[in-house]
Formats: structure tokens, C-alpha cells, sequence
């Protein structure tokens, strides 16, 4: 969750404490290892990131990894504060950290991560996802998307959207994390054009920095829609028959279903009650969609509100400093 981009509109900057000495930030992934060197103020000092994503560590050699990793800072910081967010505290990581239910606050957060102290004499500090036991049938969940969403600010009541494969958005009251909702735009779209009808007619992708204009064509059908709104399964449909009509290419075929599907999310998103015409929006995260979605949001009649591009690493920063002088110690 180490975002590297925001979107180009209003930025919201939160108030995150200075901590007494440098400390690192470690989002470790499935696939990835991003980490950050800070100095106390929260200035990037230095980046590091590489493959070594929580899938290929050998037989659960987490802390071998992580300190040959982060070898070079070690040497010439000696002992640090090393905050890891994301999959490595699932139950397929590290150590799995349970979920803090929502609605929960800073402290909420720091209270449920576990500790543990290295050989080097470094404490690793593992971060809780969140879970929503609200939602049904199951408690909805996330883990690292949560820390995006403190460094974005808990102290005004918002509604905050998470690109990414799966979706998020939150809404914040009474300084709380009060709930949020999963979709799973993003991996419907990889399924759709790598695997279905859609993948053996679409050309390859525009490439264009701007928002290609079959991506507002689809916008506009599925903000919309010729058929019923909400008839989602045969909406998708017109990506074939957009073609036979002569009306789409090859070449616009991914961006149209982006279009489609990303504004089905919005749609699903206001019936749920995160938001009406008018209303301000946070767009939180990177994943190359923050554009496309401030694109939908303003067709929805939306103000954007940006977080930074380093809301992961304040929201980490912000929990670290409500958990000093509370341990929580791995079993």
C-alpha cells in the first residue's frame, strides 16, 4: 500500500506526530517487498523494493528475510522500529494478526498489533487488518487498505474510496473507521479480459495517458444505462455487441469495460449509502486507477478529495505513535 501517485485534485494532508527516532515502514505483499527508511519527522530518507513477496520466502524464514533486506539500513542505523502492513500479518504471512472490528479508532489499531523483538535487537510492530461485522452474509475485511485510511485523516466525517483488484470504501465518523464494503471491480475486469468472450475480441491496450474516450463511453452505460441499470450481467454483454454494431474497436474493448464496470461500483456504492450528488469523496491509494475513478466520480457529480501519495506510510506513523508504551508481544 505504499502509494507512489495521487490524483491531481484537492489533497488532503493529515497531522501525523513526530516519533523519537528513525523507523521503517515494510508494506510485504504476496508478491512484492516495499519498504521506506524515515526520519523521525516522517521524511523518506530512502526506498527499497524488490520481489520477495511473502509467497517465495523459504519455510517460513520471515525474519532471516527481513533482516537481509533491510541489512544496509540496519548496518548504519543499528536498531530500529519496523512497522509491517499488508499480507504478511495474514494467516498466510508471518505472524496472523487478528482483525480489529470496526468501528475502531488510532488506538483501536495499535492496541491490536503484535510485537516482536529481532535477534539485531529491532522491534517489528505487525499491524491488525479490520474487519466490518456488520456486513452480510460474513464480516467484510481488509488488511493494509486500514492504515491508507488513518493517514488519510479520522478527524472529519468522510467517505473515503480505495482503488485496487478489490475496492474499498469506508466511511469515517466520529473519528472512528465506522464501516466499509468490498467490491471486487478490479479482479472482475482481469477476469473478464483475460478469460472470457471479451479477451479473444479486445486489441491491446491504448496506452494513452488521458482517459481514452471509450472509457467515458462506458462511464456513461454503466453510470446509466441503455438497458436496466442494474442488469449488470447483460450490460457486459454490449462489449460484443458494441462491435457487431460497429461501434466499438478491438482497441477500445478493455477501456469500455472499464468504463462499464467502474461506474456499476459507483452506482452499487451510492445505493449503499456511501454517498449522494454533491457530496465530497476521498480517493485514497494508486494501483494506476486514481485517475479513472476521480474520471467516474465526477460524472456522479463529486468533489475529490485526494489523499497523499503517502497516506499509507502517515496512517503506519500515526499508529506507531498511538502504541508507544503499549506491548502486545507475539506468542
Amino acid at each position: 500500500m505504499l502509494s507512489r501517485h495521487t490524483v491531481p485534485e484537492r489533497t488532503f494532508m493529515p497531522s501525523i506526530p513526530e516519533l523519537p527516532a528513525a523507523h521503517v515502514v515494510v508494506d510485504w505483499g504476496t508478491t512484492s517487498f516495499r519498504a521506506v527508511l524515515l526520519s523521525p519527522d516522517g521524511v523518506i530518507r530512502e526506498r527499497l523494493e524488490t520481489g520477495d513477496g511473502i509467497q517465495f520466502v523459504d519455510k517460513g524464514a520471515f525474519e532471516a528475510t527481513l533482516l537481509r533486506l533491510l541489512a544496509p539500513w540496519l548496518a548504519a542505523e543499528g536498531a530500529l522500529d519496523i512497522v509491517l502492513v499488508g499480507m504478511v500479518t495474514s494467516r498466510n504471512g508471518w505472524i496472523e494478526v487478528p482483525y480489529v472490528p470496526c468501528p475502531c479508532t488510532v488506538d483501536d489499531l495499535a492496541g491490536g498489533a503484535v510485537r516482536r523483538q529481532l535477534a539485531n535487537g529491532s522491534s517489528v510492530i505487525l499491524l491488525p487488518g479490520i474487519n466490518d461485522p456488520a456486513r452480510k452474509p460474513f464480516p467484510d475485511v481488509m488488511r493494509g487498505e486500514e492504515t491508507q485510511i488513518v493517514g488519510f485523516g479520522l478527524g472529519k466525517d468522510a467517505t473515503i474510496v480505495l482503488p485496487g483488484t478489490h475496492s474499498k470504501w469506508a466511511r469515517v465518523a466520529g473519528g472512528r473507521i465506522s464501516g466499509f464494503r468490498t467490491f471486487v471491480t478490479g479482479e472482475l475486469y482481469a477476469l473478464l479480459v483475460q478469460h472470457s468472450f471479451i479477451a479473444r475480441a479486445a486489441g491491446s491496450d491504448t496506452g494513452a495517458d488521458e482517459v481514452p474516450a471509450a472509457f467515458q463511453r462506458g462511464i456513461a452505460e454503466g453510470a446509466t444505462g441503455t438497458v436496466d441499470g442494474e442488469a449488470m450481467l447483460s450490460l457486459v454483454f454490449s462489449a460484443r455487441t458494441g462491435m457487431l454494431a460497429g461501434e466499438l474497436a478491438a482497441g477500445d474493448i478493455r477501456d469500455y469495460v472499464s468504463g462499464l464496470l467502474i461506474a456499476q461500483e459507483f452506482r452499487q456504492a451510492r445505493t449503499c449509502g456511501f454517498f449522494a450528488e454533491g457530496d465530497r469523496i476521498g480517493i485514497v491509494g494508486n494501483d494506476g486507477l486514481n485517475r479513472r475513478y476521480a474520471d467516474v466520480a465526477r460524472h456522479f457529480g463529486l468533489e475529490i478529495i485526494a489523499g497523499s501519495e503517502n497516506a499509507a506510510i502517515d496512517g503506519a506513523r500515526a499508529i506507531l505513535a498511538a502504541g508507544k508504551g503499549t506491548r502486545h508481544d507475539a506468542a
